[in-house]
């Protein structure tokens, strides 16, 4: 139900007067804010909040009450404010008294603070709470931003395939691919396909073992490393998220004795000769 609460006729009277006063202009000093502490409030006395006309009181704009300073006028008060809440009358008095509604927070819960404005020679000259307390409902509510999530780098999945098992010995071309490498490559595709909803990068690396000569390896492990790429891209892989280099024998995995027999020796560095990739993606 809503109650229309009608101001008495001699205030009635005195508002209607008061719309025709004009603003002095006066400075006021925002850090002066509404303030309230109890040896201020021993020399105050705060009329009973039942004898307000306006019952309950009213939600203020905290906005406005902030801009509430020393050095207004009447009128510049009223404009921000509105009228008292007692009936004090608008003029002679040098004490406007108001009831203010706060919301607390916790659901529909407030609370009703009593607010004084004290005039002397024409414009304001002190502001008080009946309870100091309520002057904290005047302070900016600090917020804390939300911290951004951290950026997570993407970590990429590593595969390794033993070119031994892709290629025949020496070799790098899709005529050169094993039964087992073609196996291989065909359980790839089907965990790339099946585990990344896109792929945004896959990096693949040819190498060699340190047989033969460097530019030689060089060109070996580039060779092999296009042809798994070929491959890839024949069984559906974007081409466009693939990009191939060869490394040659510089990055070896296992060092053997060099007075090892040849046969010995090309099963030691097996390890060495393998294609290497690096996937990233959703």
């Amino acid at each position: 139900m809503k109650t229309t609460h009608t101001l008495p006729f001699t205030l009635a009277a005195c508002v209607l007067a008061l719309a025709g006063c004009a603003s002095t202009g006066s400075h006021v000093d925002t850090v002066d804010q509404a303030f309230g502490a109890s040896a201020q409030k021993q020399s105050i006395r705060f009329p009973d909040a039942g004898s307000a006309w306006l019952k309950g009181g009213t939600f203020i704009d905290v906005e406005q009450l902030r801009r509430i300073g020393r050095g207004m006028t009447k009128n510049q008060v009223r404009e921000l404010i509105s009228y008292p809440h007692f009936g004090e009358g608008l003029f002679g008095p040098k004490e406007w008294d108001y009831l203010f509604n706060f919301r607390t927070g916790r659901g529909d819960e407030f609370v009703t603070c009593q607010y004084k404005v004290v005039f002397k020679d024409g414009v304001s000259d002190a502001m008080y709470w009946k309870d100091p307390a309520c002057a904290d409902y005047l302070k900016p509510k600090v917020v804390e931003a939300a911290r951004p999530a951290p950026v997570v780098a993407a970590v990429p999945e590593r595969i390794r395939l033993g070119a031994d098992a892709l290629f025949a010995f020496d070799k790098s071309g899709p005529a050169d691919i094993l039964p087992a490498g073609k196996r291989q490559l065909e359980d790839l595709v089907v965990n790339l396909k099946s585990k990344y909803k896109k792929l945004d990068a896959i990096t693949i690396v040819g190498h060699t073992d340190r047989l033969g000569s460097a530019s030689y390896n060089q060109s070996l492990s580039l060779a092999r490393a296009n042809t798994v790429r070929d491959m890839l891209a024949q069984a559906g892989i974007d081409r466009h998220v693939i990009r191939t280099s060869g490394s040659g024998e510089t990055q070896p995995v296992a060092e053997c004795a060099a007075n090892l027999p040849r046969a010995a020796l090309v099963s030691c560095l097996q390890p060495n000769r393998r294609v290497d990739l690096e996937v990233l993606g959703q």
